[in-house]
């Protein structure tokens, strides 16, 4: 995890994903809070392609701070609150 650089955009999309329904449009087949966001809408809010999303979100996915649900062929992400707690309180007590 620590190899991994996280980059100003993998924590502008952390701090997104705190407050989905307040950063993103809703959904056709999933709801924001409960399933996740789309890779399309981070890809829109970041203004790149949603490949380049994907990448970020299976990035953060990995290492275990997005929970990752597909529905209908889609792949929707929100932060695992649990797993990042986690992480911060390594952090905290010096790793």
């Amino acid at each position: 995890m620590l190899r991994t650089p996280v980059g100003e955009r993998r924590l502008d999309i952390l701090e997104w994903l705190k407050d989905p329904a307040a950063h993103f449009p809703p959904q056709r087949h999933a709801d924001l809070v409960e399933d996740g966001v789309g890779a399309d809408a981070v890809a829109a809010k970041l203004g790149v392609r949603r490949q380049v999303a994907e990448t970020h979100l299976t990035l953060l996915a990995d290492l275990g701070l997005l929970r990752v649900r597909r529905i209908r062929r889609r792949s929707y992400y929100r932060r695992d609150e649990m797993r990042i707690a986690e992480v911060a309180r390594m952090f905290e007590k010096g790793w």
